[in-house]
């Protein structure tokens, strides 16, 4: 029987292989979707530095702030990631995500992530560029599963 669970941010440690790189990002990616900032803060150290667009701060605090600011706004939120590079204990990452505002507008958010992980595996820094194209909504390509 194959194992289906989803590995915790302390599973998968660097130095990172092409294979555990990948389950990094798939990880990421599967936290994030889940839109609950609480789960999601815990891949990152206690004094992660982000930046965020033209955001910038320190710690799982700011951070569960930011996601929780974030998924309030950006509504049916749903988001692909793909390995870009990789080495050591750094991996670069391109993304898209789709969500719509208060309004019904969509968006789709192309932008990539540079992370940097300590020896435990969590993120210490995230560093995030991205752009915002509206879109209408039979232009989506992520939807929920149901």
């Amino acid at each position: 029987m194959q194992n289906t669970t989803t590995p915790k941010p302390t599973d998968i440690k660097p130095p990172f292989t092409e294979e555990t790189a990948l389950a990094k990002v798939k990880a990421a990616e599967n936290a994030w979707n889940t839109r609950d900032p609480n789960r999601v803060a815990l891949a990152y150290t206690e004094d992660s530095d982000w930046r965020n667009r033209g955001e910038f701060f320190k710690g799982r605090d700011a951070i569960r702030e930011f996601l929780t600011r974030k998924w309030e706004k950006e509504l049916d939120y749903r988001l692909m990631k793909e390995l870009w590079a990789y080495t050591g204990n750094k991996i670069s990452v391109r993304f898209e995500y789709e969500y719509h505002d208060a309004s019904g507008q969509w968006f789709r958010t192309h932008g990539n992530e540079h992370w940097e992980f300590d020896d435990s595996g969590l993120m210490a820094r995230r560093d995030m560029s991205a752009n915002d194209v509206p879109i209408e909504e039979s232009d989506r390509r992520y939807r929920r599963e149901r």
